[in-house]
């Protein structure tokens, strides 16, 4: 980037945006070749080196060095002439060190995506800020607290770095708060109240909040979005879905909690829901029948996320070329995986995700009436019965995840015509009979969808459902010659069995009766005197006749 060698005194604004301007920006002379410079708008270059001093002495009311290529650390003396500077734009650089006293003019102020390290400065929340957006850097240390009410912040985004300590309620009283991402910190005590404020995205999660305050939003609320996945809450959300129960709620993410208790039949009455997640907690009992009654329609959805730009106020239009990076994001299970959906896609997800709970009972058949999602998750609970017929109409579903259940009975046949279904899971149940006819999607899925079901036959599986008969060898033969063997090992067996017992039977009666015994020994000398004569006599004649 060259600059004139000449003052240009009528300048008042460039735009540079989006090229591939390389090296640094000349840092001597520019606020005397620009003196009435108000507008600079270098984002999206190749633009190195640090920020220099110099833009101190320029009349800016707009800086916008974003996704680039700075580095380095910004004095603390760089802003202090910045008394009319009202956007300043550094995200996406490679900036370091603490962050600067902010001017008391600045209203919008985007530092996200650096290296920026140390505690905010204390003063942060009482200037004219009205967008703040530091997320993704290193920030330790405690949020500070707002030394009055008057303030006029619509948006904070804090994500992604090591805040700690509870959050200020202060914050959440804000009447003009319309934006909270305080999620990936460290974040500890209980969930404020939002009462008293109209804020419409709440992003907690990844942090380590424990519970839920008895009154947590007012019947009115305008909340959108919801996140809460992944603290340490525990117990019911019976009060909070209370309040939410006449709200305009879009999307509803308690993931990775300990909440416990039943589903709630209060939960139906939030008509705008098009992505619901109560996955990995400790709910207990059935499935609200109710549920398959909710529309899950993306055309309820609020129409700041419908926005093209996805900005959240009118000044950002000073700056269209960077909304992209400011659109709404929610992360959600779907296809066995974690996706983050943002901006345009986000308003095209809808899912219901009721994972690894403790849930029993059977799967309502009203949850077929759900033709608008395209995630359905039930896994890993305690449900029985059998899967639905009615899952035959979700038309637009894409994952379907039944897994680790007690399910029974037959996959329904008419699931094969589902043309969108790209996963499904079905794996370590109950289920028998053949899989419904391998066309369509379901040509598509291997055994590794249907494992743990033993009694589950047909393609893409092994085993058929019409095995060939038993054919039975026909060799005499050799079942004669076994016969035979059969025969003398159960002769045998049996007269060894049968002389045991008649000797042990005569013994025993023999030295049982006294009059026996000494009959049978009589009878014995008898007998043995009669053969040794009968043995002598033939004999004496067989020698005598040997010897004529």
């Amino acid at each position: 980037m060259q600059i004139p060698l000449r003052p240009l005194l009528e300048l008042r604004s460039i735009d540079v945006s989006s090229n591939t301007i390389i090296g640094e920006i000349p840092s001597k002379n520019i606020s005397f070749i620009y003196p009435n410079l108000r507008y600079l708008n270098m984002y999206r270059n190749h633009i190195q080196g640090s920020i220099s001093r110099e833009f101190g002495r320029m009349k800016l009311y707009l800086l916008d060095l974003s996704d680039n290529q700075l580095l380095g650390k910004i004095s603390e003396d760089t802003f202090e002439a910045w008394h009319q500077l009202h956007f300043l734009e550094l995200s996406n650089n490679k900036l370091e060190g603490p962050i600067f006293t902010i001017p008391t003019s600045l209203e919008f102020l985007s530092l996200n995506d650096n290296n920026f390290s140390g505690r905010l400065p204390t003063n942060i929340f009482n200037t004219s800020i009205v967008s703040l957006d530091v997320s993704n850097n290193h920030l330790v240390g405690k949020i500070p607290r707002l030394q009055n009410n008057l303030s006029t912040l619509w948006e904070i985004r804090m994500s992604n770095n090591h805040f700690e300590g509870f959050i200020p309620l202060e914050l959440t009283q804000l009447e003009d708060l319309k934006y909270l991402n305080l999620s990936q910190n460290n974040l500890s005590g209980l969930v404020p109240s939002f009462i008293n404020s109209s804020v419409k995205f709440i992003h907690l999660s990844n942090n380590h909040l424990v519970g839920l305050p008895k009154k947590m939003f007012t019947e009115n609320s305008s909340l959108v979005m919801l996140d809460l996945s992944y603290n340490e809450i525990s117990g019911g959300i019976q009060d909070m879905i209370k309040d939410l129960s006449y709200s305009k709620l879009n999307f509803l993410l308690l993931k990775g909690n300990h909440i416990y208790g039943d589903i709630l039949k209060q939960l139906c009455q939030l008509i705008n829901l098009t992505m619901l997640d109560l996955s990995d907690n400790k709910l207990l009992g059935e499935i609200p029948h109710c549920l398959g009654t909710m529309p899950f329609d993306i055309n309820n959805l609020d129409p700041l996320l419908k926005a093209s730009k996805g900005s959240f106020v009118e000044e950002y239009s000073l700056r269209q070329s960077q909304t992209e990076h400011k659109k709404e994001k929610a992360s959600f299970t779907s296809k066995k995986r974690i996706d983050t959906y943002t901006g345009s896609i986000l308003i095209y997800m809808c899912g219901v995700d009721l994972s690894n709970n403790k849930l029993k009972g059977n799967i309502p058949y009203e949850l077929g009436n759900l033709t608008k999602i395209q995630t359905l998750n039930l896994s890993h609970n305690d449900l029985i019965g059998q899967i639905p017929y009615s899952f035959s109409k979700l038309m637009q579903i894409e994952s379907l995840d039944l897994s680790f259940n007690k399910l029974s009975g037959e996959i329904p046949s008419k699931l094969n015509i589902l043309t969108t279904l790209e996963v499904l899971s079905l794996t370590h149940n109950n289920l028998s009979g053949p899989i419904p006819e391998w066309r369509n999607q379901f040509a598509t899925f291997d055994e590794s969808s249907y494992e743990g079901n033993p009694f589950l036959c047909g393609p893409p599986l092994l085993k058929s459902c019409h095995p060939a008969p038993r054919v039975i060898p026909n060799d005499l033969d050799y079942d004669k010659d076994n016969d035979r063997l059969v025969h003398m090992y159960v002769f045998c067996v049996s007269f060894l069995v049968s002389y045991t017992l008649a000797l042990l039977t005569t013994a025993t009666t023999l030295y049982i009766n006294p009059s026996w015994r000494q009959a049978w020994f009589n009878y014995m000398d008898v007998v043995i005197s009669n053969c040794y004569y009968f043995i002598v006599d033939n004999f004496y004649r067989f020698c005598n006749a040997k010897n004529m």
